[in-house]
């Protein structure tokens, strides 16, 4: 689950638990409480009323209850009142207003004295016992529109259920915006790592974090030092190595010369050490070559030709050149495809990446196999397809086939006589060009691709 997600999910959480306490502390130590004074309230006034109409029972007779009662009905805000006799007919007002009132009325003749109804949820009923002068017994029923508290906090009406709408919609755009305010700094740290693991030692991140001074900035803050520290070292380390290569070139040539020397004066003894030392010597050379070349890719120079190239024609001779060296070894390069199309780079740096990984191919393929080369264009892209019959790799060192000096196999690869540079150099020559480089296992053997954008 995304941080997003999660953090969105906690404060709806939080909200929602703030929003049930606060309906339980409203319903258990507010309404409750005001129904109960309500009800007392309701009760008493009924009780003076009774008192009322028989008081004028005595003194005015039933023509004085009559308009008392009439006067009664007429108050504000509206309401029922019926006298119900003991025989319960009804003695002021109408049949229909008691219908429901008569298990309350029943109720209040057992007890004595004024009970109330609430289950209604828009009405409230409530009846007082009333004795005449002559003995008569009566029931005062008084019915009204519910004067207490009209529903809960959030339930049990529209102006309750929009209130609760408003704090849901209110509660999730400001969840929204504080997990979109927490996790956008994160994103950004994860992107700038990224481009800094992907080779783009400029990448700074503590700039697009504003004027934040959080832990987040901190951290941001840390990344940059970390990002400065790392890429100090790594070029450092380049401009060491490069500088190292030159330096090596000159003894080198003078070792070859002072070689050529001994060997005019050499006996038949000491030749073949001398033609070891020879041999020894052209693959130092060859060596300070290629990490030459892999350092002047790693510093990100962008200083090589840039021109309109026909990669089939490039793949087909490098691919024949590889072909002719691999066949004094019994092995064969052959193309089974060649899509016809053009991308824009360096010839001198294509061909260095697809000479690499022909050699790489040539070199660890099984005798008396195929090395197949393939080239497809599809939707703007130039794939080309490079697959051996070496037995592939150990599925999690794939990856490492591009770091430099990397070695599968320790014996192996120095049997073969590589010093991984070869796929390292690919690698940056490919990147270079804005292209990708992969390897995988496939049928038995190791297949590399490289895509590239066509023009």
């Amino acid at each position: 689950m995304k941080l997003f997600l999660k953090i969105f999910l906690w404060f709806m959480v939080a909200i929602s638990l703030m929003v049930g306490v606060m309906y339980f502390v409203t319903r258990t130590f507010q309404t409750e409480p005001m129904v109960n004074r309500w009800e007392r309230s309701t009760r008493n006034q009924l009780v003076v009323y009774a008192g009322t109409v028989e008081q004028i029972a005595r003194s005015e007779g039933e023509a004085g209850v009559r308009a008392f009662l009439t006067r009664l009905r007429d108050l504000e805000p509206p309401r029922e009142v019926d006298l119900v006799a003991a025989d319960d007919t009804i003695w002021f007002g109408q049949n229909e207003d008691v219908v429901d009132s008569l298990d309350l009325i029943a109720r209040t003749r057992v007890s004595g004295k004024a009970e109330t109804d609430l289950s209604a949820d828009e009405r409230s009923i409530a009846a007082a016992p009333v004795n005449f002068p002559d003995g008569r017994k009566f029931v005062l029923v008084l019915q009204w529109e519910r004067a207490g508290p009209q529903g809960g906090l959030f339930f049990g009406s529209w102006l309750a259920n929009l209130r609760l709408i408003g704090i849901l919609l209110t509660a999730f755009v400001v969840c929204s915006l504080l997990a979109m305010y927490l996790t956008s700094p994160i994103r950004k740290l994860r992107n700038a790592t990224k481009r800094l693991a992907d080779g783009e030692l400029e990448t700074r991140v503590a700039a697009e974090l504003g004027r934040r001074r959080d832990e987040l900035a901190d951290l941001a803050r840390d990344f940059d030092n970390m990002a400065e520290r790392i890429g100090s070292l790594i070029t450092s380390q380049q401009r060491m190595t490069q500088d190292i290569s030159h330096e090596l070139r000159s003894p080198l040539a003078r070792m070859n010369v002072a070689l050529e020397i001994a060997k005019q004066k050499a006996n038949p003894e000491s030749a073949p050490m001398l033609e070891r030392i020879g041999t020894e010597s052209m693959r130092l050379n060859e060596m300070i070559s290629r990490i030459l070349m892999l350092a002047k890719l790693e510093s990100g120079s962008d200083d090589y030709e840039h021109r309109r190239l026909d990669l089939a024609e490039l793949v087909k001779d490098v691919a024949a050149d590889a072909d002719f060296e691999a066949q004094a070894n019994g092995k064969v390069v052959e193309v089974s495809a060649a899509d016809k199309c053009s991308v824009m780079g360096s010839e001198n740096l294509l061909r260095s990446a697809i000479e690499n990984v022909l050699r790489n191919a040539v070199r660890y393929t099984a005798d008396r196999t195929v090395v197949d080369v393939s080239l497809s264009s599809n939707n703007g892209h130039a794939v080309l397809k490079v697959s051996d019959h070496g037995g592939g790799v150990p599925q999690d060192e794939l990856a490492n086939l591009f770091r430099p000096f990397y070695r599968v196999g320790e014996d192996r690869t120095r049997r073969t006589g590589g010093i991984g540079l070869g796929l390292a150099i690919a690698e940056r020559a490919v990147k270079a060009h804005k292209g990708k480089i992969a390897a995988s296992n496939v049928n038995g053997g190791l297949q590399v691709e490289i895509r590239l954008d066509t023009v």
